[in-house]
């Protein structure tokens, strides 16, 4: 799970300071507007929508944009109708991949997504044949900075987490998918200001391939983010293990 998380943090800054920021926004925007059509426009009764919100916030993203997106998922405007998807393969040197989404055109995601995975030495696979390798967490990820990890931990676990973690500079923090924003809002009335915070797909255990291997699944996991309808891209390889420069990351 550490793993995950350092590899999402290092993929969030460059997203967002890179030239693909269009890109970026295009998903966070269809975030919103499948969040708002599936809970409602209203965030303070729509978690997922309020986290979407958040996210598009963060990415600098205008406020007449993330209205606009709402509208369209409550059909307040006129926009594409969107379906949500998970896929499931996997890559090289016998590491699992879990992706999400959300298309209005499933016969074209499948055939993208099937397409990265055989040019890029993996295997789309049928349903389920890797999702029981994770399961569904909440996980915050703030700056050790000045922070004891001893009163990081207690903050935590006062706040609600299920599990917390020292990870290099960074400090994980695990929840249930039902006290995730509860856990936030505790954290942040303690002073903490999160690095990034999402509902993830956690490995529940890693997996660690030779090193031609694990910058393989890498180059596999970035062509699978690039595809406009893939949101989220989780994995069971080791990060940790990964020369992340040389690797190109």
């Amino acid at each position: 799970m550490s793993g995950h998380s350092k590899w999402s943090t290092i993929k969030r800054k460059k997203a967002l300071t890179d030239n693909r920021r269009a890109s970026v926004w295009t998903k966070l925007i269809r975030e919103i507007t499948v969040a708002a059509k599936a809970g409602g426009g209203d965030p303070g009764s729509n978690a997922r929508l309020r986290k979407a919100i958040d996210d598009g916030r963060a990415g600098n993203m205008p406020n007449e944009n993330i209205e606009r997106a709402i509208k369209k998922g409550t059909g307040e405007l006129e926009g594409a109708s969107y379906e949500e998807f998970s896929y499931e393969g996997y890559g090289p040197g016998g590491t699992a991949i879990l992706l999400e989404g959300s298309t209005d055109n499933a016969n074209r995601t499948v055939a993208e997504v099937r397409h990265a995975f055989s040019r890029n030495h993996g295997n789309l696979g049928t349903s389920n044949s890797v999702a029981w390798m994770f399961e569904r967490k909440g996980q915050i990820v703030i700056a050790a900075a000045a922070i004891p990890e001893d009163k990081a931990m207690e903050d935590a676990l006062d706040a609600g987490a299920s599990d917390f973690s020292a990870d290099g500079d960074l400090y994980v923090v695990s929840t249930e998918t039902n006290t995730f924003h509860a856990v936030i809002d505790g954290l942040k009335a303690k002073g903490y200001r999160p690095e990034s915070s999402d509902i993830v797909m956690a490995p529940k255990n890693l997996v660690k391939p030779e090193p031609a291997d694990a910058r393989k699944v890498l180059q596999l996991i970035e062509v699978l983010e690039e595809l406009d309808d893939v949101a989220k891209v989780f994995t069971n390889l080791d990060v940790d293990a990964v020369d992340l420069e040389e690797a190109g990351a």
